[in-house]
């Protein structure tokens, strides 16, 4: 599998050797100079030891108390080795917070693909803003000069709707491609270059590409950084943490991957798209646009789930479910008529295709959760849950 740079593990930081004093040995010093020499000797044993504080545990963050109907669900969560955090919310109350393992509850964590349905908020904002003149607005009007002479002439008519709905008919740059891509020395450019395997509009083409591109469109129309325009127009009304991410090598941040938000921060990103784009009494996404990015426009090869704007649609137990999906485990549920909202974050180190853990949240929403808020647990649809592995398009080699 391919990995990108910032998902390889750090390298921890070279031992500090602590040399002894000069002058007399150790065992000729007055006992206060041993004393200061065995403070610094710990220091120094404590700044070199194996576990950095990124690796120490994190407190545990104050959980609200479980629902009792939601027993089970807990027992079956924690039977998940690779999942670390569950929140379940319904009509904008909590009803189970827990963190099994990992960083509490109101830690940043990497939530992979899950980027892309944050982009796709952002395009929103920018159509109603003006920043965007609208979904049609096409990748020439803004990136002209980065389509490469011999790129072919329908590039630039790809419009902004193409994207973030992955139809942009040009060779993905995920799957088996992303290591090349992300390879590449401008990713944008290396995206405008490949050829055409589909027209505009046509098939599901799964490409962080796709998103990278908005990310560079956003940028250039604002003349801001993405970073800056997430945390001013999502971070700021939603009372959200989002820390700045990785970037390509012409410093634009990456669209699509590796943004970092913490499971209280996804569950208030899920329930703006609940609310219909308001939080607080605040609008802050276009009205309309929740409803454009659940409409299925077209529908995965790997999986049959459907896919809007930035975000995949399927059905559990007779619901329609919306929810956003980062490579690993780290996704947004959203019930609509049920008005539940589920948080779920997982180890997102590679793992062997089809391990079965996307099924398994999958099948925890599906027969835990849902039936834990139904009306009438015996009068829901037979569960479909089906096992696919974990695959976006193009095998999900990208861990995006």
């Amino acid at each position: 599998m391919h990995c990108s740079p910032s998902e390889q593990a750090e390298k921890r930081p070279e031992a500090t050797v602590v040399p002894p004093p000069r002058g007399r040995g150790l065992e000729g010093r007055p006992r206060r100079a041993f004393k200061t020499f065995a403070a610094f000797a710990f220091m120094a044993l404590a700044l070199i030891s194996p576990t950095t504080a990124a690796d120490a545990p994190s407190p545990k963050a104050a959980e609200a108390p479980a629902d009792p109907r939601f027993d089970e669900t807990v027992a079956a969560a924690g039977a998940l080795p690779h999942l670390n955090a569950l929140i379940v919310a319904r009509d904008g109350k909590v009803l189970l917070e827990r963190r099994f393992r990992g960083p509490d509850l109101d830690r940043p964590v990497n939530i992979k693909s899950a980027s892309k349905s944050v982009v796709s908020a952002l395009v929103g904002i920018a159509i109603q803003r003006g920043v965007f003149t609208g979904e049609d607005q096409t990748v020439g009007s803004l990136l002209a000069a980065s389509i490469p002479e011999d790129a072919d002439p329908r590039v630039g008519d790809i419009t902004v709707g193409n994207l973030v709905s992955m139809r942009s008919g040009l060779e993905t740059t995920s799957g088996r491609q992303y290591g090349a891509w992300i390879a590449s020395r401008n990713w944008v450019r290396d995206v405008l270059s490949r050829p055409f395997v589909d027209v505009p509009g046509g098939r599901m083409l799964y490409s962080t590409g796709s998103t990278h591109l908005l990310g560079a469109m956003l940028a250039k129309a604002s003349g801001r950084n993405l970073h800056e325009l997430a945390r001013e127009w999502l971070g700021k009304p939603l009372g959200i943490t989002i820390p700045r991410w990785p970037r390509d090598p012409q410093g634009l941040f990456r669209g699509g991957n590796d943004m970092e938000l913490s499971p209280r921060a996804l569950l208030r990103f899920g329930e703006l798209y609940r609310n219909d784009g308001v939080m607080d009494g605040e609008r802050i996404l276009p009205e309309g646009w929740v409803a454009s990015s659940w409409t299925m426009r077209t529908m995965s090869p790997w999986n049959g789930n459907g896919y809007g704007y930035g975000w995949f649609t399927r059905e559990a137990r007779g619901h329609d479910v919306k929810f956003a999906w980062g490579y690993g485990g780290q996704m947004v549920y959203v019930v609509p008529d049920l008005g539940l909202t589920v948080v779920t974050t997982s180890d997102s180190m590679p793992r062997p295709r089809g391990d079965g853990h996307i099924d398994a949240l999958h099948a925890l929403l599906a027969d835990s959760i849902i039936p834990a808020v139904a009306d009438d647990p015996a009068a829901l649809a037979p569960s479909q849950e089906e096992h696919h592995g974990e695959s976006h398009e193009g095998g999900h080699k990208d861990q995006s």
